[in-house]
This record gives C-alpha cells, structure tokens and sequence, in this order.
C-alpha cells in the first residue's frame, strides 16, 4: 500500500522548523555577544572622571580611581606650597625635565593651580603605592640631615621618597617623579581627570 506525499505540508514544516531554529540562536546569541562588550564600569575607568574638591579640607588628600589607577587629589596649606621650595636641594628633577606630566604642569608646584596637587598615586619605580607623610622633620625619612624631611610621599617597598609636588629625592630607587595625569577644573569645587586644561567649553 502507497502513501501519498504531501510536499506544500512538507515545505511548510521545513520552513517552521528552520525558522523556530534561527530565533532560538537569535536568542541565545543575544546574551553571548553582549557579554563582550565592555561593562559600564570598564568604560567609565577609561573615560574622564569629575571630582567634587568643594569640601576638601587644607592638609587633605583626596583619593579617586581613574583608568584603573589611583589619582590623588591634595588640597595643599601656604605652608606646604613654602616647602617646595626648601626641597628643591635635595631632588633629582625638580624641574620635571625627565618626568611625564602635562604641559600646563611643568612648573615647580607641578600644577595647574598651586592649592591642588593632582598626581597618579603609583610609585615610578616598580608600582606600589606611596604613602602620605606630609608632616615636616620626620626623623625616619631625613633627606640630609636630622629633622630636615619637607613633607611629602614615601614608598616603603623600597624607600623611594617624593616631595608635595610628588617630586623625586636623589639617591632613591624612583627614576622619575611621580606622573600628573591630564585634569582640568570645571570650576572651584570640581576637577575633571582625564580631560586636558582649556578643554571645558
């Protein structure tokens, strides 16, 4: 006995079951692709980060990621602007020939505005992460004599030293001063990381 085939019911099935198939990939494609693109917190490390400095207090530090490094923000005294100048001696760039810094920050308070001190918290030797010792005549971290520390950064990995404008003292492993990363201010309560100055409309 023969049976009949029926080919428009065939081509029918045919094309519901391929068509049922490629949503079903569509759908399941969807997650797996996006899930290659970069999360909003990957994007925002890359992108400009806008800091509120109206409540940062004279003496303080401010601490931010940016690009997955740490940015400092230090809110520095007259006291500590005079200080600069008294550590010049003992650094081995104090004018910021040999390090990486912005244009507008090669200056001896390596800065836009001499109040705010804006660098990557990473020590130019190997990585680490200094430490703020910004209290003057620390007898533990002497330049030249006893008592005459002018404030600053200090790396206990291997001892490398930094001035308040994050400049390297001779005779530490550190090559270079620390990096001033591009930044801009908005306006007086709000710094702009990753954005070159002049760039705010």
């Amino acid at each position: 006995m023969s049976e009949s085939i029926d080919k428009g019911r065939r081509q029918l099935l045919t094309a519901a079951t391929t068509l049922t198939g490629a949503v079903g990939v569509a759908f399941a494609a969807v997650p797996f692709l996006s899930s290659w693109k970069p999360s909003a917190r990957a994007k925002a490390l890359g992108a400009p980060v806008e800091i509120d400095i109206s409540k940062l207090e004279p003496g303080a530090m401010l601490k931010i990621e940016w690009r997955g490094k740490p940015v400092w923000v230090v809110r520095r005294t007259p006291e500590m602007i005079d200080r600069l100048t008294a550590a010049e001696p003992f650094l081995a760039d104090p004018a910021s020939e040999r390090s990486r810094q912005p244009e507008y920050a090669t200056n001896p308070s390596r800065a836009v505005n001499p109040e705010y001190l804006v660098v990557l918290g990473v020590c130019t030797h190997l990585g680490c992460a200094p430490m703020s010792r910004f209290e003057p005549g620390d007898a533990a971290l002497t330049t030249a004599s006893p008592g005459d520390w002018p404030g600053g950064f200090y790396c206990p990995c291997h001892g490398s030293k930094f001035d308040l404008a994050g400049r390297v003292f001779r005779g530490v492993p550190a090559p270079t001063n620390l990096e001033v990363p591009p930044y801009t201010f908005a306006d007086s309560g709000h710094v702009i990381i990753g954005q070159d100055q002049g760039s705010v409309a």
